[in-house]
């Protein structure tokens, strides 16, 4: 979410901005030519992939919340669509090659400055691969349900709940 007073110079016309209320919230305006600042939100996806009463999880090496546990997920890139980023980052974090079922949940509310607005969280299945931890992840292991590792998000805890 941008912090307030991080755009400070119209991209239309180079003017310096006005903060004013505008549609229910306080927001970069342009006084030359009337643009309107609108925050995009942050889209994040990720999979839910259960196997013999196990579910896989990875480990984050990087902050915020390094060391603890989440679903293999990340940022949906502009134009991509969200099931193949679920895909993608599933591949990206654990060398597993999966393919997605059914949308299982959306879930909004972003946990921390630079995290999602929405995840949308994927039912998936494994169809290929071997399970080798990689990117933003430093380990990727299969969980018995009632045996979770420390949890990461509130997100991840909502969907293993």
């Amino acid at each position: 979410m941008a912090q307030h007073g991080s755009v400070k110079y119209c991209p239309r016309c180079g003017a310096q901005v006005a903060y004013q209320e505008k549609y229910g919230k306080v927001r970069p305006v342009c006084p030359q030519c009337d643009w309107i600042h609108f925050q995009d939100p942050k889209v994040a996806a990720a999979v839910l992939i259960e196997e013999d009463g196990r579910v896989l999880l990875v480990r984050r090496a990087n902050e915020p919340f390094r060391g603890l546990w989440t679903l293999p997920a990340g940022f949906i890139n502009g134009g991509e669509d969200p099931a193949e980023a679920a895909e993608r980052e599933c591949l990206e974090e654990t060398g597993l090659s999966v393919r997605v079922k059914r949308v299982l949940d959306v879930i909004s509310g972003r946990e921390h400055e630079r995290g999602a607005d929405f995840i949308i969280v994927y039912l998936a299945e494994v169809i290929s691969g071997e399970l080798v931890p990689a990117d933003d992840a430093d380990a990727a292991e299969w969980f018995a349900r009632n045996d979770l590792p420390p949890l990461a998000f509130k997100a991840t805890q909502k969907v293993l709940n």
